[in-house]
């Protein structure tokens, strides 16, 4: 095998720079998404109860309407 390669000091602080700035900016961005995500979801749990509601009230009339002996 090939002995390790003696990595610059220069190399390997750019390298954990570059780690440590990644790391922030993904909090920064999370932080700035995290509440539009959850306002989208609020959103659509909403949406689909007003859907599910149609779906039974729906469901409803269609079993009304249904042929009947009593027609």
């Amino acid at each position: 095998m090939v002995p390790p390669v003696a990595v610059s000091p220069l190399i390997k602080t750019a390298r954990y720079s570059a780690l440590i700035a990644g790391i922030i900016y993904g909090k920064k961005r999370y932080d700035y998404l995290k509440p539009i995500a959850e306002e989208e979801k609020r959103i659509e749990e909403e949406e689909k109860k007003v859907r599910e509601e149609k779906e039974r009230i729906a469901k409803q009339l269609a079993e009304a309407s249904e042929d009947t002996i009593l027609k």
